[in-house]
């Protein structure tokens, strides 16, 4: 098949069988599905014209999506970056026409995720043709992995399904699960969070290596919808750069941090539930960790030696790794941080 635009070629994600459990939805950049089926939506309900400048926040992978997207269809972009936005994304995003302006360096991902909230408010007022993509609490965002959902469905017509993901925005895991479920209600959902995020209840706890940004979040998202997830485990950076690195050396495959927590987590899983198939989200490639993660691979604890602190609320939650049954429960009233 040859493609019309790049973005169709990298849309398309691998299924890679890791063990007789556990297979891996390996993707080069997943929000292209996302950023693609959003902006074309929005182009054919008149709601963007084709060469406004759509503008949104982002810790990495969607603004490389949002800028590819824009590229396919005629659109300007502009990016409010993250401080943990490396140089390579960085240099890609300009080539690809986008504008992009980094926050000040914080202390802390909550700060970080304030002030580009904050400069793109900014830019909004100055400048009231742009378009704010509001990844982060756009049903938009899910339209695109519907696609994904349906090739997973052909692939695994009858088994015994859990998709293990990180959070994030929760359109990702969201949107594939709720497509799964309006064939399948049986299939479960296990999110992957860092300590620090607010969105199931770790702000509390302070994990100083924390770059996991896209898994999750210091500010309430509406795109997150708490009753799809059936468990929930928490992370710290080490454990999860521990799943990356021996992802790696295990299986060959060089993905990013949040692919390596859900990878750590679907294998604890796996072993609870031998008799389900657990299909971990694999994001993106692991290119911009080389030097905080991978370089680092001689500090990577030995996996098999590791497991979770069960919990019965997040009260109970203790580092370096947590996991909670959740029984798809809805949002814990948590408003305080909210950001439009």
């Amino acid at each position: 098949m040859i493609h019309p635009h790049i973005t169709d070629a990298l849309k398309i994600p691998d299924l890679v069988r890791l063990t007789d459990e556990t297979i891996l939805l390996r993707f080069e950049s997943m929000k292209v599905y996302s950023a693609l089926a959003a902006v074309g939506h929005l182009l054919e309900r008149g709601t963007v014209r084709p060469g406004q400048t759509l503008v949104d926040s982002s810790s990495g992978i969607y603004a490389y999506a949002l800028a590819l997207a824009c590229h396919r269809y005629g659109m300007r972009c502009h990016i409010v970056a993250s401080t943990t936005v490396d140089a390579t994304t960085l240099a890609q995003l300009e080539i690809l026409g986008a504008t992009v302006e980094q926050v000040r360096p914080s202390q802390n991902l909550k700060l970080d995720q304030e002030l580009r909230v904050r400069r793109v408010r900014e830019i909004l007022a100055e400048r009231p043709d742009c378009h704010w993509m509001r990844q982060y609490h756009d049903e938009v965002h899910y339209l695109g992995y519907h696609e994904v959902a349906d090739r997973i469905a052909a692939a695994f017509p009858s088994a015994g399904l859990t998709v293990v993901g990180g959070v994030g925005s929760g359109a990702s895991t969201g949107g594939l699960v709720e497509r799964l479920r309006a064939a399948d209600p049986s299939v479960r959902l296990v999110g992957v969070q860092p300590f620090g995020s607010v969105t199931f209840g770790s702000q509390d706890h302070h994990d100083p290596e924390a770059i996991i940004a896209g898994i999750g979040s210091s500010i309430v998202f509406d795109n997150v919808r708490h009753h799809l997830y059936d468990t929930v485990h928490w992370l710290d950076f080490t454990h999860a750069m521990s799943g990356a690195v021996a992802l790696l050396r295990e299986h060959a495959v060089f993905a990013g941090l949040s692919t390596g927590a859900g990878y750590l987590a679907a294998t604890y899983e796996a072993r609870r539930h031998p008799d389900r198939t657990h299909l971990v989200i694999g994001a993106d490639t692991g290119n911009r960790y080389v030097e905080r993660v991978f370089a680092r691979h001689a500090e990577a604890l030995d996996p098999t030696a590791l497991k979770p602190a069960e919990i019965r609320a997040p009260e109970e939650m203790t580092m370096p790794w947590s996991r909670m049954s959740w029984r798809r429960a809805s949002c814990p009233d948590r408003r305080k941080g909210r950001a439009a």
